[in-house]
């Protein structure tokens, strides 16, 4: 069983920057993918950026170009770095871990407010 912990959400205005970490513990074993989701109010959760354990990153189109996420296994965490945000930005993040046989573990979100 791994336990994800999210950290780094908050209130910026529109252009600014924030860094999310998510960090693991427990049983950790071969994770395969980590990955960065959101959902807004009223809206199905989304993808936003993803990395595999070979180091291959994927990114939503919306956030090309402005989040990289990221990765330290020595530390067991995954962490996105979000830039030039948006209004529309705005949402709970989640993290996601997924092993080699399809588990996923999820955080408990952060939240992530943007500004006009």
């Amino acid at each position: 069983q791994v336990q994800l912990v999210e950290s780094g959400g908050g209130l910026v205005q529109a252009g600014g920057s924030l860094r999310l970490s998510c960090a693991a513990s427990g049983n950790i074993f071969r994770i395969k993918t980590m990955g960065w989701y959101r959902q807004a109010p009223g809206k199905q959760r989304e993808l936003v950026a993803s990395i595999t354990s070979g180091g291959s990153t994927n990114y939503a189109e919306s956030v090309k170009g402005r989040f990289t996420i990221s990765r330290d296994n020595a530390k067991n965490t995954v962490y996105l770095q979000m830039n030039s945000l948006k209004p529309e930005d705005t949402a709970v993040y989640y993290c996601n871990f997924m092993n080699l046989l399809g588990t996923s573990s999820w955080g408990q979100g952060t939240q992530v407010t943007v500004s006009s």
